[in-house]
């Protein structure tokens, strides 16, 4: 079963463009997952997510080369984060074992160093919603800053600090920090490289036994 994606161009009043990058089957009409007086630039979209998902990835927003195909981390990023999980395309945009929930669902453009951060009223807004629709989720990758701030609240302040904690913890929790996997993070992977030598093995074990 392949991976079901809308992306369509905003109202012609936004200048951003709408991307629900969310697996799901059969599909959930838009006004499922709307707050009735939403009127933001996310209106024309259409969510599809797929109920029978097990792991959840929660990221930032689309990147340029993901607003430009409608892709989901169809990017260099993306690569590396198919590495660490240790799965190819076919499996990672399978619905049936992956679900993709951005932080923010629309390309934020481009900021002085690098995208600006994710719309926040997406997760405010949309995110409990849309994970109702996901019952059988029993893993959630929280990939990067944004997500785990979100989700991890009362964790430890830094990144690294909640992501150095899982090397200390003999059972993983359900919801796993990870940092983000873009090439522009990749002195932080040099000069921390427990995190491909003791993290990425057990991440690995434990997509593994949930395919």
């Amino acid at each position: 079963m392949g991976l079901s994606i809308r992306s369509r161009r905003a109202r012609p009043s936004s200048p951003l463009t709408s991307f629900c990058l969310l697996p799901m089957e059969p599909p959930l009409p838009v006004s499922h997952v709307l707050p009735e007086n939403w009127n933001g630039p996310l209106k024309a979209c259409e969510l599809l997510i797929q109920g029978t998902a097990r792991i959840l990835i929660i990221g930032q927003a689309p990147g340029k080369k993901v607003h430009d195909t409608g892709i989901p981390w169809n990017d260099a990023s993306g690569q590396r984060l198919r590495r660490w999980l240790n799965v190819d395309d076919r499996v990672f945009y399978n619905p049936e074992h992956f679900a993709i929930v951005p932080m923010g669902f629309c390309y934020p453009g481009k900021g002085k160093s690098g995208d600006l951060p994710p719309r926040p009223e997406c997760a405010a807004n949309w995110h409990a919603p849309i994970l109702r629709q996901l019952p059988n989720i029993q893993l959630t990758l929280l990939i990067g800053q944004y997500a785990q701030r979100h989700y991890l609240a009362s964790q430890p302040d830094t990144l690294t600090a909640r992501v150095d904690a899982l090397r200390h913890l003999q059972q993983w929790p359900d919801k796993i920090p990870l940092p983000h996997p873009s090439p522009r993070n990749q002195l932080w992977l040099k000069r921390h490289p427990w995190f491909e030598q003791e993290v990425i093995p057990r991440l690995q074990q434990r997509i593994s036994e949930l395919l």
